[in-house]
């Protein structure tokens, strides 16, 4: 018989010798584009604070003013007696920024995809899955009983044939991120919807990454592609990551948010939001659509973070937004490359398996509205040392 303590030495045995092993990073200054790491001032280019909210002193201020009205706490789940006026009002305020009938917040992105999926999927029901999707999407449609079907990357053609090969009466979902987390490409949405209507499809987007990014004011990819009054076209994502704040949502028809209210186990069995959290979040959407400019500062700093690491001769893979990977191959280099780029200011984690593809390790740096064009410069600067020390460029 294994033991736990057996079990957990030759779990994490088994990590340190596969060069696999992580150890926590923690922040000593506020989450910005500078923060602290080490005891020492670092350019940040880990975070998913793509707008640079996480310590905007109008989102702190709303949190500040929502605390003292409204208490640290909701003290209960929404379905009981956690559902405040401001939670509903943010919901309001999301839908007419999503373009969409309702919204409703749920506790976490990843919670999000496990309860709407949950929500949804019976068995008889066939979900159609980019190979690429996020964990959550992964994790979320094992709990439920439809049948999976994974098409290549963005391949378009291959949901095509899989959809042509699918009979029976059920509901057919196609499910696909927005924005790819790793890769920094973003899905073919256009074009996976209108093979999607062609068989009667419905098509599932978490915009975890795109919202706040693409489209006008960072109203997200459906946005981006003209979609956002599409009834067959479901809209999820995160609140933690370009929002500044955390929780996740579902936007789509006044029915899907009454189907969520009663059937998305997470929402039923989870403490609301604070309401700090829902202050910060309603000054966050306020703020962009007030300035944009902020997500068109965010633009200009990745085209030209980006075209100059290329032109370094770096390989940052398929991307075309904000996430920029640098592409190191095995797990031990992108290691190393993160670490000696903190040795030279720079916070930019490695990342490989399980995150990432065996062989396909790499750094994932992540351009906010909130560097200047110093804090790129030293950053390049610093890659081009590090690239040349791991003979990775010339």
């Amino acid at each position: 018989m294994v033991s736990l303590r057996q079990r957990v030495e030759a779990e994490l045995e088994d990590l340190q010798r596969s060069g696999l092993r992580i150890s926590l990073k923690v922040l000593e200054a506020p989450q910005a584009a500078r923060t602290a790491v080490d005891g020492r001032s670092v350019i940040n280019l880990a975070s998913n604070n793509y707008l640079g909210f996480a310590d905007h002193p109008e989102l702190k201020a709303r949190a500040k003013e929502f605390v003292e009205r409204w208490g640290v706490g909701s003290g209960a789940v929404r379905t009981i007696a956690g559902t405040l006026s401001i939670h509903q009002q943010l919901e309001e305020q999301l839908a007419s920024f999503k373009g969409t009938e309702a919204a409703l917040v749920l506790q976490s992105g990843f919670t999000t995809n496990q309860g709407v999926l949950g929500a949804l999927l019976k068995e008889g029901d066939t979900v159609f899955s980019d190979a690429l999707n996020h964990a959550s999407i992964i994790d979320g449609l094992r709990l439920t009983r439809a049948e999976r079907k994974v098409f290549p990357h963005r391949d378009v053609g291959a949901l095509e044939q899989l959809l042509a090969e699918t009979s029976g009466d059920g509901l057919k979902l196609v499910v696909t991120d927005g924005v790819f987390s790793m890769d920094g490409d973003v899905a073919p949405l256009d074009r996976l919807v209108e093979v999607a209507r062609r068989y009667g499809a419905t098509t599932y987007v978490d915009d975890a990454h795109g919202s706040g990014v693409l489209g006008q004011a960072g109203r997200g990819t459906v946005h981006h592609f003209g979609l956002e009054t599409s009834p067959d076209v479901i809209q999820v994502g995160t609140l933690s990551k370009a929002w500044g704040g955390v929780g996740g949502y579902a936007a789509g028809s006044a029915g899907l948010r009454e189907l969520l209210i009663n059937r998305a186990r997470p929402f039923l069995f989870s403490t609301s939001h604070p309401p700090a959290v829902v202050g910060g979040l309603s000054a966050a959407l306020e703020l962009v659509v007030r300035q944009p400019e902020i997500v068109e500062r965010l633009w200009e700093n990745t085209r030209f973070f980006r075209s100059e690491l290329r032109r370094l001769g770096f390989d940052t893979l398929r991307s075309e937004t904000p996430i920029v990977p640098v592409l190191f191959g095995e797990a031990s280099a992108a290691f190393e490359a993160s670490r000696q780029l903190l040795a030279k200011g720079i916070f930019a984690v490695g990342l490989g398996f399980p995150t990432v593809p065996r062989g396909a390790a790499r750094i994932r740096n992540i351009v906010t509205a909130g560097h200047d064009q110093e804090m790129l410069e030293q950053a390049l600067a610093a890659y081009r040392e590090v690239g040349r020390n791991l003979a990775l460029i010339s």
